[in-house]
């Protein structure tokens, strides 16, 4: 999203000026804060806030599997090449996204209650970021 809109000596870039501004204001959002209030949030309404890496989410077939960069033709379409899956690439992300956070909700060990690892009692949103690498509890 915030590649260089510049181009070569050969092709010279389009709205350059524009491009740079969107750029500006993408990478000047605090999307970090914007994460830790959202857990804020959640965890004070008692919520659980589960991150699911993005990568490949819109490669992968929902109903087969099968991830391949060609099942994007488009920057809008799906197609699987394997299976023959149509749908709008978004949908097909947000599938998958939503997959693979019930998979990490349903990962939870037997003998762990929800909102605890070891036996100590911890906050709603706790063990849902990257960083830690125990259970990622949630509601499911």
């Amino acid at each position: 999203m915030s590649q260089s809109a510049a181009g070569t000596t050969e092709k010279p870039g389009r709205n350059v000026r524009a491009k740079s501004g969107l750029n500006k204001s993408i990478l000047d959002q605090g999307w970090f804060e914007f994460r830790r209030q959202l857990d804020y949030k959640v965890a004070w309404r008692g919520g659980w806030l589960v991150a699911v890496p993005p990568q490949y989410t819109s490669r992968t077939c929902p109903c087969c599997g099968h991830v391949s960069a060609e099942n994007r033709k488009t920057q809008a379409q799906f197609l699987c090449v394997a299976c023959g899956y149509v749908n709008h690439a978004d949908v097909v992300g947000a599938i998958n996204i939503l997959r693979a956070g019930h998979a990490r909700c349903a990962c939870v060990p037997e003998g762990i209650a929800f909102g605890q690892v070891s036996g100590a009692a911890m906050p709603p949103a706790a063990g849902t970021h990257r960083s830690d690498s125990g259970v990622a509890p949630c509601h499911a």
